[in-house]
């Protein structure tokens, strides 16, 4: 599961700063706070970071699911050499230290560990923001009752479609139905949920009806994510949506936020893994509100883009840090080994130093691009996976050449299938 599903409640006016998501320089770009800039606009301030980064932890490899773009290759089974429960508290207490913000916690299926509960319960009490990133169908009625005791301050749910798309991404019947049931406890417990889709070309069709499932089940936030090609993504990466079809999506959410905000109705609206969208937002306003384009603008530049390995960190089951949950094959050290505090600090590895480089050195049309402050250069993985290359242009980037001012018809990167090489 992907673990960035968080959402602020109203009572934690403490952690917001300058109207900024206060773990929103990780790598999400939040709708929501932008619709309501062109309602009451504010004037940007300096760039700022949290004091640490927010840490998606996934606790435990183990799923009951298979699902197609599964960042963590989870599987039905045991995986061996995971981090006891003493391991866990002994790093809550140094990313405590660092001034770690937010704790997601995330799997495979985190549900599965027996000490879930007492490891949300401790980090509650040592004032995490702590969140709970689930596929949903195991939450039932044996174990909601524990969940809310648990007080998380969110609980995220993956949905890729409705019914028959949602369990074929899963490859289990009737997952779409056990998880919508989920949702529908949490929710009932006044829990704040939201609900996560990653698009590819083979689910898009069912973006606008779950969009109409977030107003009629009363969800609170809906996350958007653009595939990224870690795991199971990058074999699916023939899959990715393609550029004409990202913008329509674009569209859709633009406009179906619009339309909330314009009625009333609190929703949040979340994309992540193609800080491109910020670019794309800007131009949306150009069209429909070209007074505020410059707010705009300087509010975007503000947020400034992609953070991986600045402000969003992962910790996986075993107790590896990467710069965050799509760079599981990169191991920046273990916590068994080095305390995160240490690791994360580091700036020794090539990658973490061109990561925490700001501007970063980035080629192709995305070092080119006049909307750069922006986005940061988008995310390093898929160039990474597609040529080798850290900081090669984005091939996810869906802009046009005249909207990000390079020269018109140059050749781009393209997404090509995945190829397993046999091994000699």
């Amino acid at each position: 599961m992907l673990g960035a599903l968080i959402h602020v409640k109203a009572e934690l006016p403490g952690l917001l700063s300058n109207t900024r998501f206060p773990f929103g320089k990780c790598t999400m770009f939040r709708i929501s706070q932008y619709m309501q800039e062109l309602v009451a606009p504010k004037q940007p301030g300096p760039k700022q970071n949290p004091p640490a980064p927010v840490v998606i932890w996934n606790l435990i490899r183990r799923c009951n699911l298979t699902c197609k773009h599964c960042y963590s290759i989870s599987a039905d089974k045991d995986f061996p050499g995971e981090l006891s429960t003493d391991e866990i508290f002994s790093v809550m207490d140094d990313l405590k230290r660092l001034r770690v913000p937010v704790l997601i916690l995330s799997g495979g299926e985190p549900l599965l560990r027996a000490d879930i509960f007492a490891i949300a319960q401790r980090a509650k009490a040592m004032g995490f923001y702590v969140g709970l990133s689930s596929n949903g169908t195991l939450i039932d009625a044996t174990n909601i009752d524990r969940i809310a005791e648990c007080d998380f301050d969110y609980v995220g749910v993956s949905l890729d479609g409705m019914g028959a798309t949602h369990d074929k991404f899963r490859r289990m019947e009737g997952a779409f139905d056990a998880s919508l049931k989920g949702i529908r406890l949490c929710r009932d417990l006044g829990l704040k949920i939201g609900v996560r889709f990653t698009m590819t070309q083979d689910n898009a069709h069912d973006l606008p009806r779950l969009l109409e499932l977030v107003e009629d089940e009363g969800i609170d936030r809906f996350y958007f994510s653009h595939l990224n090609y870690a795991g199971r993504g990058n074999k699916n990466r023939k899959d990715d949506a393609q550029h004409k079809l990202t913008r329509w999506a674009m569209d859709l959410l633009f406009d179906t936020c619009w339309d909330y905000q314009q009625r009333g109705l609190h929703k949040e609206f979340t994309t992540g893994n193609n800080d491109a969208d910020g670019v794309y937002f800007l131009y949306w306003v150009k069209k429909k509100f070209p007074d505020k384009a410059a707010n705009i603008r300087a509010r975007l530049a503000q947020w400034g883009g992609n953070s991986s390995g600045v402000n969003v960190a992962n910790i996986d089951n075993l107790g590896n840090v990467h710069p965050d949950t799509m760079w599981w094959h990169y191991n920046l050290g273990n916590i068994r080994e080095r305390p995160f505090s240490e690791i994360w600090t580091d700036v020794s590895d090539p990658l973490m130093a061109g990561l925490k480089q700001f501007p970063r050195r980035v080629s192709g049309r995305c070092g080119d691009c006049q909307h750069f402050d922006i986005c940061n250069g988008n995310t390093r993985v898929r160039a990474q996976q597609l040529t080798g290359d850290a900081w090669a242009e984005d091939p996810g980037c869906y802009l046009d050449d005249e909207e990000i001012g390079v020269e018109p018809g140059r050749e781009r990167l393209t997404v090509t299938p995945h190829i397993r090489l046999r091994r000699a």
